[in-house]
């Protein structure tokens, strides 16, 4: 009898913890699941992003109190980067998937997705939940209406 009232004790212990870590998160803004918000999509899309396509993207990365600790916008510099290949988080190897050019979406990342529980020192903590605001600027070297996007290589 004793194991078993430890049992149902420790599964009440657990239960409580989840219900107060879901409370906790609601509270912070935190995430537990990728969410995609489109807030600007162009009437024609002629260009998606899909698995494999080497996409420019401009972002601006936040915490859930609102500090930015990343712009892409701020720099004048989008960031080129070959889609679903693990070269960034995994919360935009998915969150931009499908994504036309001149599109606009919030990506509201969490933790597990993004940098986990070591987050990225010192400007993200661990478990953080990340809040973007991206623009596909182009797929493949290509804007929208099939123009090469300008580089900036040496001749």
């Amino acid at each position: 009898m004793g194991k078993k009232r430890q049992l149902i004790y420790l599964v009440a212990a657990v239960a409580a913890a989840a219900s107060l870590l879901t409370a906790s998160a609601k509270k912070s803004g935190d995430v537990t699941e990728l969410q995609i918000g489109v807030k600007y999509k162009p009437e024609s899309c002629t260009l998606q992003a899909h698995k494999g396509d080497k996409i420019k993207v401009h972002y601006r990365g936040a915490l859930t109190d609102g500090s930015v600790f990343d712009s892409s916008y701020d720099r004048g510099d989008p960031f080129e980067f070959t889609l679903g290949n693990g070269q960034v988080i995994q919360g935009w190897d998915q969150g931009l998937l499908g994504m036309c050019v001149g599109e606009k979406r919030k990506l509201k990342i969490p933790a597990k997705m993004g940098y986990g529980e070591r987050g990225s020192p010192p400007k993200i903590p661990g478990g953080a939940t990340l809040i973007f605001d991206t623009e596909l600027i182009a797929v493949n070297g290509k804007t929208s209406g099939g123009a090469k996007a300008e580089t900036d290589s040496e001749l």
